[in-house]
């Protein structure tokens, strides 16, 4: 039975490595115009907004908030929200990034068409850039990945897996061309241990004046 279980674990890992092999050979043009366009949604005053359902959804928001913590300013929309008034959310400025490896979905697709009449630019990060969210798409990047951990080739997870890490890649990319340093990262996270490490110093928590302790020689 123990090996049975290691077996099947390690199928899994192995599964997943491949898939993150082959989505980091497929990194290219469309990867470095994603960063462009985000740079340049950010600098004029926009945002990155992040959409997707389902696992691919779970992903988006992880991605989002890993924007975000880099000063990156990032937010994720559910986008049968957004059919109810969630696409307030959005200007003109913004960048819409939608995440779907089918490119299928139509709870996703049935939002794509009222958030472009914003004006919005929209990035596709899907399997196939003929799918119908690549085609109603202004940039498509791929991550084509060859198949699920799944024994049944249907729950999501080497997908999951390599699109965890090309948000990653993308968090991390935007961090180095913006300049983000260590501490701004700090000033980011100032309740946690994180930031105490990053930023806090002794002048932060010694006491001074007449709460400063003295003892005398004698």
């Amino acid at each position: 039975m123990s090996s049975r279980i290691l077996e099947t674990a390690h199928r899994v890992f192995e599964i997943e490595l491949e898939a993150l092999r082959a989505v980091d050979a497929q990194l290219g043009d469309e990867f470095v115009e994603l960063v462009k366009r985000s740079q340049a949604a950010l600098d004029r005053g926009g945002k990155l907004v992040l959409t997707g359902i389902g696992k691919s959804g779970y992903i988006g928001k992880k991605i989002a908030a890993t924007l975000s913590s880099i000063g990156s300013t990032a937010v994720f929309m559910h986008p049968v929200e957004a059919l109810h008034g969630d696409l307030g959310i959005m200007r003109k400025d913004d960048l819409l990034v939608a995440i779907s490896y089918s490119g299928e979905t139509d709870e996703l697709l049935r939002m794509i068409t009222p958030a472009k009449r914003l004006g919005v630019e929209l990035v596709a990060i899907c399997g196939k850039a003929d799918c119908r969210l690549g085609k109603l798409s202004d940039l498509v990047v791929p991550m084509t990945v060859e198949r699920e951990a799944c024994p049944f080739n249907l729950a999501p997870t080497s997908t999951t897996t390599a699109l965890l890490a090309l948000g990653d890649a993308w968090a991390m990319v935007m961090l180095q061309e913006r300049g983000f340093t260590k501490e701004d990262y700090g000033r980011f996270h100032p309740g946690g241990a994180i930031g105490r490490m990053v930023t806090m110093h002794v002048k932060d928590i010694m006491r001074s004046g007449d709460r400063f302790a003295v003892v005398s020689p004698d």
